[in-house]
């Protein structure tokens, strides 16, 4: 808790207040999420978790630790590893990724002939 409190300040100066400015801005759009879950919305889990975010320029990369993707997502808490000043931005993309585990275990038994 003590690094989220710091981080405010830290990432201050990167916050993003005009939506239409940034990669992600339609997120704030309940159009933009009439097949899944808007993010900071309710928490099906935990109603009164607070999951509100903030847009911010996507100007610095961080490393981060995570347990499961599915497909384009990151399934629980990914966590924080270090800043990465040595990468630009745009070099990071989801095919840098490493595929989970779950999502092979989808496609051989999708593709499993023993069943027959």
């Amino acid at each position: 808790m003590g690094r989220r409190k710091e981080l405010v300040d830290e990432l201050a100066a990167y916050r993003e207040p005009d939506a239409s400015k940034h990669p992600w801005g339609e997120w704030h759009e309940l159009d933009a999420h009439e097949e899944q879950r808007m993010p900071g919305g309710a928490s099906r889990w935990n109603a009164g978790k607070d999951l509100s975010f903030e847009l911010l320029r996507p100007e610095l990369v961080c490393e981060v630790a995570y347990d499961h993707m599915q497909g384009d997502r990151l399934r629980h808490a990914a966590t924080f590893r270090r800043w990465r000043p040595d990468r630009d931005p745009k070099s990071c993309t989801y095919e840098q990724m490493e595929t989970a585990v779950p999502e092979e275990l989808s496609r051989v038994f999708s593709e499993a002939k023993f069943l027959k």
